[in-house]
């Protein structure tokens, strides 16, 4: 009789036995599963608040105080939300050159990434408006008829009909909105920064906020038509219907002194 052979194992079989048996005890799925992702993203959270804590103390607590509670030069910033710092670092008007009726804009001396250190660190202090993402701002397929009417029943009174901008009391303004980006608009709608009323979610649903943001882009673009000629800024008919006043007027009172001068000049001779 042929002496059978001893049959040789294959080289991968070692390894198919185990991982069945981590399979059966459920140490496949622990020793291929990737780290937990909430725990990632709560650590990444932390890192954000310590880092921004940072930045907070060097930056700001001298007038908003060592634990954003606020004092005599700078308010509190407990339960202001994350959407308030990006608004107001992004845009540079915080941390603010100097005391005044208005803190006006400036270029921003933060990166976006310390910018939202620092979201991160007062949004921790207190519950507030959240920094909003691309798709909440997005004018795409915004109405901009509606967000035209939106913005001439609540906005137009301060920032004039296109969003010109305009004078307010005591040396404060209404600023131009023409070069104001989309997610900064939807942030100052959200939160009210200085003069401005806020408009919360409950008042003003995302999508008017977008509608507003696309009537803004739409009329102040550089290939929006205008075919009433002279703008005078879009400041609206009060202002053009003084401009039509006194230029209208004046120009009545002068063809009425060339029309008696000449009668006067026909009489004579």
């Amino acid at each position: 009789m042929k002496k059978l052979s001893a049959r040789r194992r294959h080289p991968l079989a070692a390894l198919v036995v185990l991982l069945l048996a981590l399979a059966a005890t459920g140490g496949l799925y622990a020793a291929f599963a990737p780290a937990d992702k909430a725990q990632a993203e709560e650590t990444a959270q932390s890192l954000a608040i310590d880092e921004g804590k940072k930045l907070y103390s060097v930056g700001c607590s001298s007038c908003h105080g060592t634990g954003g509670q606020g004092s005599s030069d700078g308010p509190s910033l407990v339960g202001v939300g994350s959407a308030a710092v990006d608004f107001q670092v992004s845009t540079g008007r915080m941390p603010a050159q100097q005391p005044g009726a208005q803190v006006p804009k400036k270029k921003a001396i933060y990166s976006q990434a310390e910018v939202d250190q620092l979201s991160a660190y007062i949004a921790s202090l207190g519950a507030g408006p959240v920094t909003p993402t691309e798709k909440q701002y997005n004018p795409e397929g915004a109405d901009i008829g509606k967000g035209g009417e939106l913005f001439r029943n609540n906005c137009a009174q301060c920032h004039n009909f296109t969003g010109k901008g305009g004078a307010l009391t005591h040396g404060k303004y209404a600023p131009d909105l023409a070069d104001v980006s989309p997610k900064h608009i939807y942030e100052a709608m959200q939160t009210g920064p200085q003069n401005m009323p806020s408009f919360p979610d409950t008042t003003m649903p995302e999508q008017q906020k977008r509608d507003i943001i696309g009537y803004l882009e739409s009329v102040n673009s550089d290939k929006t038509d205008n075919p009433g000629g002279l703008t005078l800024g879009g400041l609206g008919p009060v202002s053009e219907g003084l401009f039509a006043w006194i230029f209208g007027l004046g120009m009545m009172i002068a063809v009425a002194v060339w029309v008696a001068a000449r009668t006067a000049k026909a009489r004579k001779s």
